[in-house]
């Protein structure tokens, strides 16, 4: 899925991938680095606190504000990504509660860059070296992803009915989910 963020002139691409075996992470990372666009963010995330695609396109908003008002905890704009997307302001906390590890099946990627070209590209190159099937239903929800989302994000049953309108529990939970990321900005 490509997005244009025009506020900042930026695009966005978010994408899952399902079967993922990924032995050494930080070989895949350096590879990942080495060959993508120089023009473009990417960050990964495990897939299964994932709450469907407008969690990840949010965190990307969040971040591209807090470097815009200089208010960013972290140097790049993935890992800022990533913090907003798991809530926490530590990195190693982030990375523990969303970071892919080598038993992440499932994984999701945030690509940002000025070019829809570029963001393009490096989705492709992505494509190529998760060696994995792209998978997009992944970002979605299940009956035990929310239960898994619900406890690392400390949202209880009585929130979720509160949020809920027309038992639509796949959006009352993405906005809840978007609202601890917002919460994040309020704390300095």
């Amino acid at each position: 899925m490509l997005k244009e963020i025009e506020e900042f002139g930026k695009h966005v691409a978010i994408a899952g991938f399902r079967n993922v075996k990924i032995k050494d992470i930080e070989e895949f990372f350096k590879m990942t680095r080495k060959e993508k666009p120089s023009s473009v963010e990417i960050q990964f995330f495990d897939a299964k606190f994932v709450a469907t695609w407008q969690h990840l396109y949010f965190a990307a908003l969040n971040a591209l504000t807090a470097f815009k008002n200089r208010e960013n905890i972290s140097e790049s704009l993935a890992m800022e990504s990533l913090l907003y997307a798991s809530a926490q302001r530590q990195i190693r906390k982030a990375m523990k509660l969303l970071g892919i590890k080598p038993s992440s099946s499932e994984i999701a990627v945030l690509i940002t860059g000025e070019k829809l070209e570029s963001v393009s590209s490096a989705l492709s190159l992505v494509s190529k070296q998760v060696k994995a099937e792209r998978d997009d239903t992944i970002l979605g929800l299940s009956e035990e992803k929310v239960a898994g989302i619900q406890k690392v994000f400390v949202i209880s049953d009585v929130e979720l009915e509160t949020v809920m309108k027309k038992d639509c529990l796949e959006k009352a939970l993405t906005d809840l989910v978007i609202e601890r990321m917002a919460l994040l900005a309020t704390q300095h």
